[in-house]
């Protein structure tokens, strides 16, 4: 499988970049708006995973370039850009290919971190307000770590929420999700529940502030 992940030299891009070239086979492409610093990026992962002794299949160019013909596009780009990224690349998408939105809209003063809901109800609701109708959208991992994924050294137990209202790229996004390695992934019902995922991102972050030891919180339904 190719998995293209726009904006994928930030940290949620990176961390998944490197957990699914270290735990599966698919070739990972990283995208960028700039192809150099995507190409950089791709080679400081490629050097990460050398070190490890893995095999892998990375690459990095622009957008629009790791879009054509990949199966999975994650829009790991902040939350702010992520319409005008899947805007800028909907003609490379090919017509069986699924974007996943990891993205929240937060808003930080002195209390801590707010959830931002945007006004179509979740980031993924946005995302799928842009992307051509035969595209679906799943929303997903929003309340992992980016920096417990990039840890490859750490031991990951993590439930990722998979929310969307097509069932088959729903199973797609939960099947790679669950092959990296201490995921399990959850289904959260329609596209229309993700502002609940979303919403609890924040509150993660802000238990990690205040408390000693939960750095890199992420969640675990029993």
């Amino acid at each position: 499988m190719r998995i293209a992940l726009l904006g994928g030299t930030g940290d949620i891009g990176e961390g998944l970049a490197l957990r699914w070239a270290h735990d599966t086979d698919h070739t990972i492409v990283i995208g960028s708006r700039n192809e150099e610093k995507a190409q950089q990026r791709a080679e400081d992962y490629r050097e990460t995973l050398d070190e490890r002794d893995k095999s892998y299949d990375i690459e990095g160019t622009r957008n629009a370039a790791a879009t054509e013909g990949a199966d999975v596009v994650v829009v790991s780009v902040p939350p702010e850009y992520a319409t005008d990224t899947v805007g800028a690349v909907t003609d490379a998408l090919d017509d069986d290919a699924v974007l996943v939105s990891p993205a929240v809209r937060m808003n930080r003063d002195g209390a801590g971190f707010h959830y931002d809901q945007p006004e179509l109800g979740s980031v993924a609701e946005e995302i799928a307000a842009v992307a051509p109708e035969q595209i679906p959208v799943v929303g997903a991992f929003q309340n992992v770590a980016a920096g417990a994924l990039t840890n490859l050294d750490g031991d990951l137990s993590a439930d990722i929420v998979v929310t969307g209202d097509d069932d088959e790229a729903k199973q797609t996004v939960t099947h790679l999700a669950e092959e990296i390695v201490g995921i399990r992934a959850l289904d959260g019902g329609p596209l229309a529940t993700s502002a609940l995922v979303e919403s609890v991102t924040p509150l993660l972050i802000n238990l990690a502030m205040n408390n000693d030891g939960m750095h890199d919180l992420g969640v675990r339904f029993q």
